[in-house]
């Protein structure tokens, strides 16, 4: 401990306690109960505390101890399948000790101390070789899913002195020591700690080129997020961002998820953390959990928590994004987090700008989200770090500043529509509102991988709906029958995308998740009925004709009927297309029939 003093004053989460040796960041423990806080300004010998825990029956007078380090978060394995608490507290094991209520001033560790590992250094590794900060030591195989790789601590390198043979260790063992250049000997353990609010150092940035794969279609093929980017999901309550992002920690092909709860209501966090244990990883066929961990904070616990739970998360992704593995961490909702900033500003006295928010609202948001990347780690490898917030503007205002702020500093922003959502359409992300910068990079791993035609089929579909949405403001005005037979047309198809292609069911098995070739199937196909359906009107086909279709209702129910792994299903059911144009052209282009359908028109 840096300094031993008493409390002063408390005005809610804000302490003023006599610390003359206690540094700004640092940890702080307060009162008998032992709560938990962080200095976060100084006034001569006076610390401003914010607390991480409810002050009440805290009272001036009680002792408080400056701990010697900021806010840190325990790193090594055992922390996948785990669900903790905002500061990093395993809630399985608070429950088995304090029952459904959290004790106060309750300290547990994030790892378990007697649990062993199986340790297998690196064989490469002699004594007397000089490793550099993060150097790979050896690995744990923490499960089936997950081969931990043991890192040394970014501020750790020099000579390596010993390190321990292949056994079972508990994270507490030493397994090795390090000589740096002054002559200090550091031991190293399984496990190592990092301050929350500092970014884990990497060797330099890479660009990110691989697109996320979500499984959901208006996500990958309209608006794709790549790897080690930064993405946004605003949206009204009831707009089903939750779900969203559910689906995106479940489908993904992250290796690791790390899904943070920030103030959201208890009883949604409560579905996640009854869900996410009972789903089945769809790529292994293993427990979800083994590559998930899980960081709850609920609206009813307190503010200052819910504004460092994010850091947490952060952290930790940092963590093994640094071992080599892509990382999704979803943040559920940075707009609870910036109202714990806004409230914690307030108390402090600081001059409020928009809405009540601090003026440095903005600058937070960005140092937060460039904590994403895609990066080559110290030891050489290529990790990323892939970060989507949540937004909850209230009203569904996208003016408001944390999604104004948001939406200047992310480079994918998938907008939920409440009126969408209340059509039952899912997921209800709106094509107008919605934009990726990393449309360019993508089409070049979708003409790769997947079809050469993707960009120009997915801008023909933008256009084909962006123009459907004109049409539709037409009709509300003067009814369907002003529009010309092309015009009608073009609603059927962009609704037949709407419904086709881009409303997506959760809990529909064949549809919850849509690899990119069916994807990419799905697309071409709408679009190729939309053309010769438009060449059929120009041959004189009545659109009435066109719209009683039975092959529209048909493809409506494609995503349904074949699932991902059903394709050639797929393209026989496909292949049909041909055949029945063929038959209606060669009725509509044979002259006498021509004449035959003007006369009925004269008649």
């Amino acid at each position: 401990m840096s300094g031993q003093g008493s409390i002063l004053d408390i005005q809610g989460p804000i302490v003023i306690a006599r610390l003359p040796n206690a540094r700004t960041g640092e940890q702080v423990k307060l009162g008998r109960l032992g709560l938990m806080g962080e200095v976060i300004a100084r006034e001569g010998e006076r610390a401003i505390v914010q607390v991480y825990e409810n002050t009440e029956g805290l009272r001036p007078g009680e002792p408080a101890a400056a701990m010697g380090e900021p806010l840190s978060v325990e790193l090594g394995p055992g922390l996948l399948g785990g669900i903790f608490d905002g500061l990093q507290r395993p809630l399985e094991t608070m429950l088995q000790e304090t029952g459904e209520r959290i004790e106060r001033g309750l300290v547990i560790p994030a790892i378990d101390r007697g649990k062993k590992w199986p340790f297998v250094p690196d064989s490469s590794l002699k004594v007397g070789t000089r490793i550099g900060s993060g150097a790979i030591l050896g690995t744990v195989q923490e499960n089936v899913s997950v081969t931990h790789r043991i890192l040394t601590p970014p501020d750790v390198a020099g000579e390596l002195i010993d390190l321990a043979a292949a056994g079972d260790y508990t994270v507490a063992d030493a397994i090795g020591r390090v000589r740096d250049r002054q002559g200090r000997i550091h031991k190293l353990h399984l496990s190592s700690r990092w301050p929350v609010r500092m970014p884990r150092p990497f060797a330099k940035r890479d660009h990110a080129v691989q697109p996320l794969i979500t499984g959901q279609r208006i996500m990958d093929t309209f608006f794709p997020l790549l790897k080690g980017g930064k993405g946004a999901i605003p949206g009204p309550f009831g707009a089903g961002k939750t779900v969203l992002q559910q689906q995106i920690a479940r489908w993904s092909d992250a290796q690791i998820v790390i899904y943070v709860g920030c103030g959201e209501r208890g009883n949604e966090l409560t579905e996640v953390l009854d869900t996410f244990p009972k789903l089945t990883d769809p790529r292994t066929n293993r427990p979800l959990m083994e590559r998930t961990l899980l960081v709850a904070n609920t609206s009813n616990m307190p503010v200052v928590a819910r504004e460092v739970s994010v850091y947490v998360g952060m952290t930790i992704a940092e963590y093994f994004r640094d071992q080599g593995y892509d990382v999704v961490m979803v943040a559920d909702s940075t707009s609870r987090w910036a109202e714990a900033l806004r409230e914690v500003a307030g108390r402090l006295g600081q001059m409020p700008v928009e809405e009540g928010y601090p003026a440095y609202l903005g600058s937070t948001l960005a140092a937060f989200y460039e904590r994403a990347g895609r990066v080559e780690t110290l030891n050489g490898q290529h990790g990323s770090v892939t970060l989507i917030g949540a937004v909850s503007p209230p009203g569904g205002d996208f003016s408001e500043p944390v999604t104004s702020h948001t939406k200047d500093i992310i480079q994918t922003f998938w907008a939920l529509s409440k009126d969408l959502a209340d059509a039952r359409h899912y997921p209800a992300v709106d094509w107008l509102e919605s934009f990726s910068l990393f449309v360019d990079t993508a089409a070049r791993w979708w003409h790769e991988h997947i079809g050469e035609d993707w960009l120009r089929l997915r801008n023909r579909a933008l256009r084909l709906l962006t123009e459907a949405e004109e049409l539709i403001r037409i009709v509300n005005l003067v009814g369907v029958e002003a529009l010309s037979g092309q015009q009608r047309w073009t609603l059927e198809s962009a609704r037949l995308i709407r419904e086709g292609l881009l409303q997506q069911s959760a809990l529909e098995p064949k549809d919850s998740f849509c690899s990119p070739e069916k994807q990419f199937l799905l697309l071409s196909l709408m679009l190729d009925i939309h053309a010769r359906g438009a060449e059929m009107l120009k041959l004189g086909m009545p659109v009435q004709e066109l719209l009683r279709m039975p092959l529209l209702a048909k493809a409506r129910r494609w995503k349904i009927a074949y699932g991902s792994d059903e394709m050639e299903d797929l393209k026989r059911e496909a292949a049909n297309i041909v055949p029945i144009f063929d038959a209606l052209r060669a009725e509509y282009a044979n002259p006498a029939s021509q004449r035959h359908e003007s006369e009925g028109t004269e008649s």
